[in-house]
């Protein structure tokens, strides 16, 4: 290590902090923390270990900071984010490349020298008068094939809680393992604050937050955020950096959730299942009955001639709003528990409790949310009414604390995924369950060709339909055409790739209503169960393989022995919707010779294969095709 960052760390460290970052026998992390010490100057700097006196003090910290509170059950507390600052701000999130770099238009980058020099200079001085916070972590579990060490400098203990909570402390594994690991970097300052309902401590310079990401040096730099999808360093700020190291390698980093289907754990069956935030991932991961592995951010590697996964994480940061106590059992249970959940973005009673949207039948008429005092009709400075809680309100907890964690969580071999699952917002083309022909037509028609309407998880405005392949386009680091080739042939040549489905929990009928129950996404799962181990056959259609009616009515009498599942339900759900099919494959082949670049060869002749069998089906029977005609 260079003499001057050992003088630095000495002149600005205690001598026991400065002992716990020496135990690291890694140069690079100490020229880091050094480096980031001299630019934003914090009064001091406390180095979190492993032991449990260490997290408890930065937990402690964010309440001394004002950037939690408790709440009425023990352990739990409330974060506010800034009203404008509670989803993740794509347009100022942006990858740091050199001018010869080039990823395509469909992901916003900038020049990389122009880029480090703007967030350098917002970060002089930004952390005067605070404290930082060096905190270890591991992506994957650890002592795995799949762990990625990470290291995260902040000032907010906000977002270290989160972080503890979320992944897994890696400080021993750091010191174990010393110089010889490639390793992710985070720097992250939340910027001057202002005061928020409960007098709590909100970012306060929106106009400079930046989210910008060094593929050069695996390095990502957040400022004036406190919001976790733009700070929490091991989230999808880590799964940009992890997708284009594992397109290096030759495995897979996915928005994906893991979960176990079946009745004992001998007879499991293993998903992943990727879709855009708020189109019912953590609903369908924390199915009551099934086990999970993760909600959110899988690793996927060829292992033995399998596909294995692990959950990147171990905590769920979860959307709440919906979640009420009879149609999310799994998760209404956890979060009445005394475990240690941060709330974000709720309304708190005035009994000290969190309330938030889809809770009970009747709101609150008063509280206490992110505009201080709240009442019924309270209106914002431009006259818009404040509802109670945020509709991207969010809940972060372990996954231990779920009553269907999964045995599996922390097993450093993974699990043996058997199935992939796709899915997002969509009124009305795709059927509530599909499977694809094979890997190579399920990665290209129900993952590469994925659209979704827009939610309030990310700004902007809601209900557009988005090109999101994979659904992961947010966070993708490599060109989309690499990346689905990428996936193409991660599988195409094994004799037990996983079979692909895609679902679509939000599909309605002329008249706009839903054609589904949120609950009724058990039955999808369990008929891919049963695919996926070859208990029921299925119906060829032009777009894929979908379930018999009589397979479906013994899992609906199974798990809802007090609905009838009519033919006419079936008929509604599985009818093929021929033109919106084929208007999606001409938008999406359009996309894709416009805009993507490196785009395989095999995904035009797919999606024209699927079009004419589209067109020689509307040919036979019509335009809106019951699956009895198949």
């Amino acid at each position: 290590m260079d003499q001057d960052a050992i003088g630095l760390l000495e002149s600005h460290l205690d001598d026991k902090n400065f002992k716990k970052l020496i135990a690291i026998d890694n140069p690079r992390v100490h020229d880091f923390v050094a480096n980031y010490i001299d630019i934003c100057r914090p009064a001091s700097v406390f180095v979190c270990t492993d032991e449990k006196k260490d997290i408890d003090y930065i937990r402690k910290s964010a309440w001394r900071n004002r950037e939690e509170a408790p709440l009425s059950m023990p352990n739990h507390t409330i974060h506010f984010d800034n009203y404008k600052d509670q989803a993740r701000d794509k347009d100022n999130t942006k990858f740091l490349l050199p001018e010869s770099y080039n990823i395509g238009p469909e992901i916003n980058a900038m020049n990389r020298e122009r880029g480090l020099k703007e967030v350098h200079k917002i970060l002089h001085r930004m952390m005067k008068g605070r404290e930082m916070y060096v905190r270890f972590f591991s992506l994957g579990p650890t002592n795995s094939p799949f762990t990625i060490p990470c290291l995260q400098l902040t000032d907010s203990a906000y977002v270290a809680h989160s972080e503890d909570i979320l992944y897994r402390q890696a400080y021993d594994e750091f010191v174990k393992n010393g110089k010889n690991r490639e390793i992710f970097r985070f720097v992250h300052s939340q910027g001057r604050l202002q005061e928020a309902g409960l007098d709590l401590m909100v970012s306060r310079d929106l106009k400079k937050r930046r989210v910008y990401i060094d593929l050069m040096e695996n390095t990502i730099f957040s400022t004036n955020t406190q919001y976790a999808g733009n700070t929490v360093g091991m989230k999808k700020l880590a799964l940009r950096l992890a997708i284009n190291k594992a397109s290096k390698e030759g495995w897979l980093a996915e928005h994906m959730l893991l979960m176990g289907v079946g009745d004992t754990q001998e007879k499991m069956t293993y998903f992943a299942g990727a879709f855009p935030s708020a189109c019912g991932k953590t609903s369908t991961a924390t199915l009551a009955g099934d086990t999970i592995v993760g909600d959110d951010i899988a690793l996927l590697r060829k292992i033995n001639g399998s596909i294995m996964g692990v959950n990147m994480e171990r905590g769920i940061f979860g959307i709440l709003p919906g979640i009420n106590a009879s149609d999310d059992k799994s998760q209404w249970n956890a979060l009445n528990s005394d475990a240690e959940i941060i709330f974000s973005n709720i309304l708190v009673t005035d009994k000290n409790e969190p309330y938030w949207d889809g809770k009970s039948d009747t709101w609150p008429s008063k509280g206490i949310n992110h505009s201080g005092d709240w009442f019924d009709g309270k209106l914002d400075d431009m006259g818009r009414k404040i509802p109670p809680a945020h509709k991207n309100a969010r809940f972060c907890m372990a996954l231990e604390n779920m009553e269907n964690v999964d045995p599996n969580l922390h097993n450093p071999d993974g699990v043996k995924v058997s199935g992939i699952i796709y899915g997002g917002r969509d009124s009305d083309t795709f059927v509530p369950v599909e499977e694809a022909f094979d890997w190579i037509h399920g990665v290209i028609t129900k993952a590469a060709a994925l659209e979704s309407e827009t939610t309030a998880a990310t700004l902007g405005k809601r209900g557009v339909r988005k090109f999101n392949p994979m659904s992961n386009i947010d966070f993708l680091s490599v060109p989309i055409g690499t990346y689905i080739k990428n996936h193409i042939d991660f599988a195409k040549d094994m004799p037990d790739a996983p079979r692909i489905f895609s679902v679509n929990y939000f599909l309605k009928d002329m008249s706009g209503k839903y054609l589904n129950h949120k609950s009724d996404k058990k039955i999808w799962v369990r008929w891919m169960d049963k695919r996926v181990n070859n208990e029921v056959k299925a119906i060829r259609t032009p777009t894929g393989l979908i379930p018999y009616y009589d397979d479906l009515v013994p899992i609906f009498e199974n798990f809802f022995p007090d609905i009838t599942y009519t033919e006419d339900e079936y008929i509604n759900q599985f009818t093929v919707r021929i033109p919106q099919h084929l208007a999606k494959i001409k938008r999406t082949l359009k996309m894709y010779a416009a805009r993507i670049l490196y785009t395989p060869e095999e995904l035009f002749d797919v999606l024209e294969d699927q079009k004419e069998r589209l067109e020689d089906a509307r040919d036979r029977y019509g335009n809106y095709v019951s699956p009895f005609k198949f």
